[in-house]
């Protein structure tokens, strides 16, 4: 089994999406492991997304992180990083395949209602930047 991070962007959760979205994840298998609604400040947006600092939307996607809560999901099956990346569909929701969260749920390329680790390094990573291991640990003792 192997754990990602997901987040319920804001424009999801303002647009009452998440709970649709959250059993779309599980009806394709993944489990949620853990779970809890965030709203990020500008630090932390900044810092979590700070590999995109350099690209011409880093300042709007801080923005968008920061204007309303999100929920932050650590999800768990077999391959969950690449399998995630699928099942939520391009970033651009025009280009996403049918049937994935983003064809179903986004709105536009900006506001597209779900964030994916990328790697299973990087999914480590932001799971720690969100939970510690003492609250993963605790939740399924």
């Amino acid at each position: 089994m192997q754990q990602t991070l997901a987040i319920i962007k804001p424009d999801a959760v303002q647009g009452g999406k998440a709970g649709a979205i959250l059993a779309h994840l599980e009806a394709v298998g993944f489990v949620a492991r853990a779970a809890k609604m965030a709203r990020l400040t500008r630090v932390e947006a900044e810092t979590f997304y700070a590999v995109h600092r350099e690209r011409p939307f880093y300042v709007s996607l801080v923005e968008f992180m920061t204007s309303g809560p999100c929920i932050v999901l650590v999800l768990e099956r077999d391959d969950a990083v690449v399998y995630l990346r699928e099942v939520i569909g391009a970033t651009d929701p025009v280009e996403a395949v049918e049937g994935t969260v983003r064809k179903l749920y986004a709105e536009s390329k900006e506001r597209n209602a779900i964030h994916a680790s990328d790697s299973p390094e990087t999914a480590v990573r932001e799971i720690a930047y969100f939970f510690s291991e003492a609250e993963l640990t605790r939740l399924w003792a």
